[in-house]
């Protein structure tokens, strides 16, 4: 997304917002941006992305405003007051302020974080292995680098809408983790394609239009 005329990656999956302008004004309130997050410089991120961004807008900043994201328009519209967006209404939870959804996957229901910064999803169960293969994809995460994961065709519900989710698995101790919030996975930003996105984390839901 440009920001005064600088592109930031949205990214719901941080914790923390960072980059190169150390302030940024979104609908008319200013927010301090800190110049890292564990390492990772808006340099350094370009250099992942293999695109030019300033920095990144994380949690922090995101969970104080409602945001509506359309990706189909090429627009991110940002409101201090509430939003009213019509559509699927799912509930959110947060762990260390990252958001949590319900999603299905075969006859489970399993927790998973909403991170909008993710190009694909992950899903660390056994079953994994046993869905359509997909081919190896490189990915990276803050203070880890990169890594590479062989990722799979997995069919999932969210509320009443279907997805075909590319799921990876993630590397090691940064697999566990997700463990510590009792989920068993990420849900990536490949789920906004076709839809208006609403990210209402001050009222605890995620809309779908």
């Amino acid at each position: 997304m440009t920001i005064e005329g600088q592109p930031w990656l949205l990214d719901t999956g941080s914790p923390s917002s960072f980059g190169d302008a150390g302030v940024i004004t979104l609908d008319g309130q200013k927010f301090p941006v800190a110049s890292d997050y564990m390492g990772l410089s808006g340099k350094l991120l370009s250099g992942y992305l293999g695109q030019s961004v300033a920095g990144l807008i994380g949690a922090d900043i995101l969970n104080s405003i409602d945001v509506v994201v359309d990706i189909g328009r090429g627009l991110v519209t940002f409101s201090r007051d509430s939003f009213d967006l019509q559509g699927e209404v799912l509930q959110m939870e947060e762990f260390m302020s990252i958001p949590i959804i319900a999603v299905k996957i075969g006859d489970q229901v399993h927790r998973m974080f909403f991170d909008t910064g993710a190009q694909i999803s992950y899903f660390q169960d056994d079953a994994l292995s046993s869905f359509p293969t997909r081919g190896v994809l490189k990915d990276f995460f803050p203070g880890m680098g990169e890594f590479e994961t062989q990722t799979h065709d997995v069919p999932a519900g969210i509320g009443s809408m279907d997805f075909m989710l590319r799921c990876g698995c993630l590397p090691g101790l940064l697999g566990m983790t997700l463990g510590l919030a009792n989920a068993v996975g990420v849900v990536g930003n490949e789920v906004c394609a076709g839809h208006k996105v609403g990210y209402f984390a001050r009222r605890g839901i995620l809309v779908f239009d």
